[in-house]
């Protein structure tokens, strides 16, 4: 994908994802640079303005593999909720990071196993926090 998609984050997201960034060391991670960037080009809205088909932070995401028509689900969290589980996956991955601010029908290129990338499209947002009313969670 050469063009990125437009993105949206809200405040609260925005806020507690640079204090979190602001907290680690310089290169403490690979994609330290790449999240800054995300969020240095999203449009930033108030929770109550999300929209409701956008990932989030706590948001619960179906994909579908484009070669395969394979389905999968994982819930985008914060590094302090990550756990042994395969259904999450931690804003500090590379991942993580290019699901931010995303909208159904997106689609980004995912890292396989072993080497090479996958086409995967963002089917549908299973759950959002914003969308259930929990504005600060």
């Amino acid at each position: 994908m050469n063009t990125k998609p437009k993105i949206i984050i809200s405040s609260l997201d925005a806020e507690r994802l640079d204090n979190i960034l602001d907290s680690l060391p310089h290169n403490s991670f690979p994609g330290k640079q790449s999240l800054e960037d995300e969020l240095d080009r999203a449009q930033i809205v108030e929770p109550k303005d999300v929209p409701s088909t956008v990932v989030t932070m706590n948001s619960t995401v179906r994909f579908i593999v484009k070669s395969s028509k394979e389905k999968f689900c994982l819930t985008l969290v914060y590094p302090k909720d990550v756990n042994a589980k395969a259904d999450n996956i931690s804003i500090l991955a590379p991942v993580g990071s290019a699901l931010l601010g995303l909208s159904q029908g997106d689609e980004i290129e995912w890292p396989k196993p072993g080497g090479g990338m996958l086409s995967v499209r963002i089917e549908e947002i299973l759950y959002q926090p914003e969308r259930s009313g929990d504005y600060h969670r």
